[in-house]
């Protein structure tokens, strides 16, 4: 007869290697799931303390600040200029009469005293005929008068006439002698008005125009009636040149400052002149000065009535400092500019603008040479906001 814990043992040795697999399995199976989460979870962990030590760095802005830089002291204007000739007459007749001639047209280059054109008046040259008439029978006749008063002066000192009559003869004699005068001057007269038949040029320059033509009625004077003038004359070989200063340059724009006139017509090239006068008052309109600049023109490049501009250098009494016009902010406040401390935070400053460079502008008030100004800073940018300085620029612009 068998015993029966001989045939339970190695049932028991089976299920206890049962158990074993099992648990081995069991154990294998926790190892893949510890592994598949470690796996898995890992580089979630890492991409999210990246992320977290990314969005800390981008909390804090990194900006690039630039240093202020002294203002240039001398500032270019360049106006619109008036170019006129030094002298420009219209000439006019001073006599009556028909158009006889004239010897020069439009574009002509004259001397002073060139003969221009010629008047036919013969009523003017019979009134002097009958002046000269009239004074040679005015002379005749304060002659005779002049011998009688001097020969009844000399009867009276033998008292064979009297007083009374020697005393008219003696007013008889200057009248006569006052009548004479008279007529002399009114040859005189007409001897002018003779000459004024012949148009002569008053001064060297350009006949720029000729109103008139043979056979034209010719009426003396200026103003008035149907007058007008026979012709123009310009002297070109100096130029007037107008020119109005803003009201902030008045102080600055003395006498003898050097200018530069530029058309266009001669692009590259400029004429150079001075600052000769001014009108010494500020127009209540513009609020400019008005200057004169005079520019040689001896061989006439330039034509007055041009349009040109006016190049002036003006010194800058006090400049102040220089920064690109991308470091602004235009807050109610004012114009400001956004600066980093030491410490790495924002300070705001109201700035006093002064010269706009174009590309950069000048600041008279409100910064200091060693302030630290950020560049093209964010709208939202406050006071007290921590920032990272990139680096140090030296500005987005140059000076002119």
């Amino acid at each position: 007869m068998s015993d029966p814990r001989n045939d339970s043992m190695p049932e028991a040795t089976a299920a206890r290697g049962n158990r074993k697999g099992r648990r081995r399995i069991a154990l294998t199976v926790v190892a893949v799931v510890v592994l598949a989460m470690v796996v898995g979870i890992w580089p979630r962990l890492r991409a999210r303390t990246a992320l977290q030590a990314q969005t800390a760095a981008l909390a804090v802005p990194t900006v690039q600040v630039t240093k202020p830089e002294p203002a240039p002291p001398t500032t270019e204007l360049i106006l619109p200029a008036d170019i006129q000739a030094a002298q420009q007459t219209p000439i006019y007749a001073r006599t009556n009469g028909y158009l006889k001639s004239w010897y020069v047209d439009i574009g002509a280059r004259v001397k002073s005293g060139q003969l221009l054109a010629t008047i036919d008046a013969p009523e003017v040259d019979d009134q002097l005929k009958q002046a000269r008439a009239d004074v040679m029978q005015a002379r005749a006749n304060a002659r005779i008068a002049h011998v009688t008063a001097q020969r009844w002066q000399q009867l009276l000192q033998m008292n064979s006439v009297s007083h009374q009559e020697t005393d008219m003869k003696v007013a008889d004699d200057e009248a006569r002698q006052a009548s004479l005068a008279s007529m002399e001057s009114n040859v005189a007269r007409l001897s002018h008005m003779q000459s004024y038949e012949k148009v002569y040029a008053p001064f060297d320059g350009v006949i720029t125009a000729r109103n008139v033509d043979v056979g034209a009625l010719i009426e003396a004077g200026s103003a008035g009636g149907p007058s007008r003038e026979l012709f123009d004359i310009a002297r070109t070989n100096l130029l007037r040149v107008y020119v109005d200063v803003p009201q902030s340059y008045s102080d600055v724009t003395v006498n003898g400052t050097p200018a530069q006139l530029a058309l266009p017509q001669f692009p590259g090239r400029t004429f150079s002149g001075a600052v000769v006068r001014n009108t010494g008052a500020i127009n209540a309109t513009t609020r400019t000065l008005r200057i004169e600049v005079d520019i040689p023109n001896a061989g006439g490049t330039v034509l007055p009535g041009s349009y040109g501009q006016v190049h002036l250098t003006l010194p800058t009494p006090h400049p102040g400092f220089s920064l690109p016009a991308n470091a602004l902010l235009y807050r109610p406040e004012g114009v400001q500019v956004a600066t980093v401390d030491p410490q790495g935070k924002v300070a705001l400053k109201t700035i006093g603008p002064g010269r706009d460079f174009g590309s950069r502008i000048e600041v008279l008030t409100g910064l200091a040479a060693n302030d630290a100004v950020i560049l093209n800073p964010a709208d939202s940018i406050v006071g007290g906001e921590s920032v990272r300085v990139q680096g140090t620029s030296t500005g987005s612009g140059a000076h002119p």
